[in-house]
């Protein structure tokens, strides 16, 4: 299981590096909100770790999303993230068509990863279960659970084991990787590890609880260890 730490700025970054995967966002513009493509090159520059780059909680815009996802494959990262903010198999499998197609266009050794909602049901957005398949289908290699709306519930306040566990072992049967986050706790971890996803991603339980904080390099430090 590798830690993926979400850094919204160069200096950021800096507090973040003991991670095994560096993910590139802007909190302020929502769970995936995108940051510059500037910020990703510079981040990219300051390690030899894989940097990942969320694009955004997109509305069905197929076109806006596939541009975005790779324009976020030329600045450098190794990951690219987009957040499905809409219902829908049929539209969720042409945006995630897209975003595979630009992505793998240049950088087939890229990958893609495609994120729904543990609350999806109060968003009104596909579900993780749905979402999956078309995942798989469209050829991105990992399929991920967030929370959308950060209002203090995290994760397991909307699936429990037994449902994050059928969504890893499924995404396995059919070649994806699995990627869980949504408002992680240090108390995590340890059921995390017995669901056995590939990935987990945080910001808020290394900014010691708070998002809008700053990454703490003890609590990364911390975070890794416990993970490994």
């Amino acid at each position: 299981m590798e830690l993926l730490v979400s850094p919204s700025s160069v200096e950021e970054a800096r507090y973040a590096l003991a991670a095994d995967i560096i993910d590139v966002k802007k909190p302020s513009e929502g769970s995936l909100g995108a940051n510059f493509p500037w910020v990703i090159r510079a981040i990219k520059d300051m390690t030899d770790k894989p940097v990942s780059a969320a694009i955004g909680d997109y509305a069905y815009l197929p076109g806006g999303a596939s541009l975005s996802a790779y324009g976020a494959a030329c600045a450098g990262a190794d990951y690219i993230k987009v957040g499905l903010n809409f219902n829908g198999a049929e539209k969720a499998g042409e945006l995630i068509g897209a975003v595979v197609q630009a992505v793998k266009w240049q950088f087939p050794e890229k990958n893609v990863v495609i994120a729904a909602y543990a609350d999806y049901e109060r968003m009104n957005t596909i579900s993780p279960m749905e979402m999956a398949p078309l995942a798989a289908e469209a050829g991105a290699d990992v399929a991920m659970i967030d929370t959308g709306i950060k209002d203090g519930k995290g994760l397991f306040d909307f699936m429990d084991i037994s449902a994050l566990g059928e969504f890893t072992d499924t995404n396995g049967s059919m070649n994806i990787k699995t990627a869980l986050a949504g408002s992680l706790k240090f108390d995590d971890i340890a059921p995390l590890k017995e669901i056995g996803p590939e990935i987990i991603g945080v910001r808020g339980m290394v900014c010691g609880g708070d998002r809008s904080d700053r990454v703490r390099e003890d609590l990364v430090e911390k975070a890794i260890a416990m993970v490994r």
